[in-house]
């Protein structure tokens, strides 16, 4: 297995919503430990989010687009017999959470030439909307995973 951090139990609810999914996030966002500079750029975000969604809280607008970037099948290469296959998985919790947080930030920082705030905002806005490069990125997961059915058996 890869490392296992005690992240879970230390994680630390964020200041301002005290919800342990935004810490997390924070903390994904953060670039070499500047942890008040990655919050400056969240709560940015959510303002700007705030101004385009009237008709619920922030915060829940996040909730729910990290929700739809969420997989529930993926792919994992398995090798049969000198051949490797692509065999369909079902992802765990964990996983999906931290797929969803790691592609919504992959997503903003392919984007240049403006603050990362806007392209938070912009990001999170589509995929609250099922759609934009993070959501593409689940897509294709899912599509992987169906077009690689006939290998389900090998699952282990």
């Amino acid at each position: 297995m890869g490392k296992i951090t005690a992240s879970r139990e230390i994680l630390r609810p964020d200041p301002k919503f005290q919800s342990l999914l935004a810490g997390k996030f924070i903390n994904c966002l953060m670039y070499d430990g500047k942890k008040s500079t990655a919050m400056g750029v969240f709560y940015d975000a959510l303002d700007i989010i705030a101004e385009k969604v009237t008709d619920r809280p922030s915060i829940e607008v996040f909730e729910s687009a990290l929700e739809n970037l969420k997989p529930y099948i993926e792919v994992r290469s398995k090798r049969v017999g000198g051949a490797s296959y692509q065999v369909p998985m079902q992802v765990n919790r964990n996983r999906q959470q931290s797929l969803a947080i790691r592609w919504l930030l992959l997503a903003v920082r392919e984007k240049k030439g403006r603050p990362t705030s806007q392209k938070l905002a912009e990001e999170v806005m589509a995929a609250y909307r099922k759609e934009g490069v993070a959501m593409a990125r689940r897509e294709n997961t899912h599509r992987m995973a169906d077009a690689n059915k006939a290998f389900a058996h090998f699952a282990w």
